[in-house]
């Protein structure tokens, strides 16, 4: 049985580098014009300054998804959070292959009336495997997740 998608989006972002590794830098910009020119570099990457890097969007990415997944699971059980704060760290290791992306650890903190710790973390560990952006990497994703009082 062939798997036929029921909807289709396409999400695009344009990037321009200029020079080499070290030296050069380069600008992103997304459709939806939340990064519009946005800087980026190898010392953004590897070091200090001003601007993003592909690493930490890719955290943002899977922390972002993974809130509205999370969000989505309490709602299909009756629960209605006021606040989901994740933290994604990512972490490269420098491989003998090169630099490789090797985990990213998620760090969940929410304020849900009437949940059970344990209601809570079915949702979390469900969320955790239905965010379609965790689907698409191939790394670890270890997770801590806790209820605000």
């Amino acid at each position: 049985m062939e798997l036929r998608p029921l909807f289709i989006m396409d999400r695009k972002a344009s990037v321009i580098w200029k020079g080499t590794l070290r030296e050069g830098t380069g600008r992103m910009t997304t459709e939806s014009g939340v990064l519009a020119d946005t800087q980026y570099s190898f010392r953004t990457r590897f070091a200090e300054g001003r601007g993003t890097n592909p690493d930490e969007l890719i955290a943002a990415s899977l922390g972002g998804c993974f809130s509205m997944a999370l969000s989505n699971e309490l709602g299909r059980s009756g629960f209605h959070p006021q606040r989901i704060e994740t933290m994604a760290t990512a972490t490269l290791e420098d491989l003998t292959v090169g630099w490789t992306m090797t985990r990213i650890q998620l760090d969940v903190r929410a304020k849900v009336p009437d949940v059970s710790k344990a209601q809570f973390m079915e949702a979390a560990l469900a969320a955790k495997t239905k965010c379609p952006i965790a689907r698409l990497l191939n790394t670890t994703i270890s997770m801590s997740a806790s209820l605000n009082p």
